[in-house]
């Protein structure tokens, strides 16, 4: 697949900011079953769970970033994506390509590294 970036958004809802260092690892998931929308895709992060949404609206997409409609029948139902910018707003990811296992092992020294606000 073809380098592409998504804009994670909602996550004010969630943890904030703090699950969005740069170069982060997390996993994103096809939500077949959102009531809202079809093509919804959720940002998660195991032990926490729910950190955020692909955008899918002109409202919430950034310039530059492809909407999750546009990948929905692109990527496998569980795919990863990396932290490449932040704005006060938006979050903007790499999507990966690679082993599960390496991304797994990523996530899990990632949120060993951050324990503090996990608890919080």
């Amino acid at each position: 697949m073809e380098e592409m970036y998504v804009t994670v958004t909602g996550f004010a809802k969630y943890y904030g900011k703090k699950p969005f260092e740069i170069g982060n690892v997390l996993v994103c998931m096809k939500d077949p079953s959102n009531k809202y929308d079809t093509e919804a895709i959720v940002v998660k992060l195991p032990i926490i769970g729910k950190v955020g949404y692909l955008a899918n609206t002109p409202y919430t997409v950034a310039g530059g970033t492809v909407s999750a409609g546009r990948i929905y029948d692109k990527v496998e139902d569980k795919f990863y994506i990396r932290v490449m910018f932040t704005t006060q707003s938006k979050i903007i990811c790499r999507i990966e390509s690679g082993s599960d296992d390496d991304f797994e092992k990523a996530i899990q020294s990632q949120l060993m590294e951050k324990e503090d606000w996990i608890q919080t």
